[in-house]
């Protein structure tokens, strides 16, 4: 009997993966021919980023999936922050995309622009690294450092990728770049634990379960006055801050 209904889950859970990527696909179908001609031009891509964000916000609208943000803080719209997130899902980027509601690139993979129309779309908009190439990385570093100079957010997964063996727990040492790159620009690096989304969506087998996400947005972490000397204490004060509260979230104790 738990055999047939466990069949009877995983088939209600393929159907309404489908559905939800149908209409992930189609609505950017839909909007990419506008998409395309604000890529054209750097004046215009900010409208850009305002189309990607409303196709997520269509994504998650046809999903069912309700979005429960707890604001410790409001970022600025108006200020340049280095926002940095645990990532244990693919979830991660198009959620990011809608409750960040500053302008901002994303620091993601290269291997993004391989895919058809959207990594074309991607490109334009973020910045891409090779994690595995020297070059890249201080290539991709300089380029953040031009976007906050040029007054447009970071968004960065500093585990650097998805590479925790052992979800909750986040994949540690994190990646300097994120703190670099704040210390240098002195802005502020604001935390964002994301509780749930692994559990949400099956990056093995892509299979989306409708829920509820649960995000905290932390208070940022000055960097005024800092140099490169605090980088190793500002990493580690930022890893604690996303990682303790999805600890306490689990009933695991943090380690001393």
């Amino acid at each position: 009997m738990k055999r047939k209904e466990s069949k009877v889950k995983h088939s209600l859970l393929v159907i309404y993966s489908l559905w939800t990527a149908f209409w992930f696909i189609s609505t950017f179908l839909l909007l990419y021919p506008l998409m395309f001609i604000f890529l054209q031009k750097l004046s215009w891509r900010r409208y850009t980023h305002r189309l990607v964000r409303f196709w997520g916000q269509l994504f998650f609208l046809f999903a069912g999936l309700r979005i429960q943000v707890k604001h410790h803080y409001k970022p600025d719209r108006k200020k340049v922050y280095v926002f940095c997130a645990n990532h244990f899902s693919y979830l991660d980027i198009p959620l990011m995309v809608v409750i960040i509601k500053n302008y901002f690139s994303f620091i993601g993979k290269t291997e993004i622009k391989k895919v058809p129309l959207f990594g074309y779309l991607y490109a334009r908009l973020n910045i891409l690294v090779n994690r595995n190439d020297r070059m890249s990385r201080a290539t991709s570093l300089g380029r953040s450092i031009k976007a906050l100079q040029a007054k447009r957010s970071i968004i960065i997964f500093p585990e650097g990728g998805i590479v925790s063996k052992e979800f909750p727990i986040m994949g540690k040492p994190l990646m300097d770049g994120a703190f670099v790159m704040a210390v240098q620009q002195q802005v502020p690096v604001v935390p964002i634990s994301f509780f749930n989304n692994h559990l949400l969506l099956n990056d093995h087998n892509f299979l989306l379960r409708p829920g509820v996400i649960k995000v905290e947005i932390h208070p940022p972490v000055e960097t005024l006055g800092m140099t490169n000397e605090d980088v190793p204490v500002l990493r580690e004060r930022v890893f604690e801050m996303i990682q303790n509260p999805i600890l306490a979230h689990y009933g695991i104790d943090a380690p001393q």
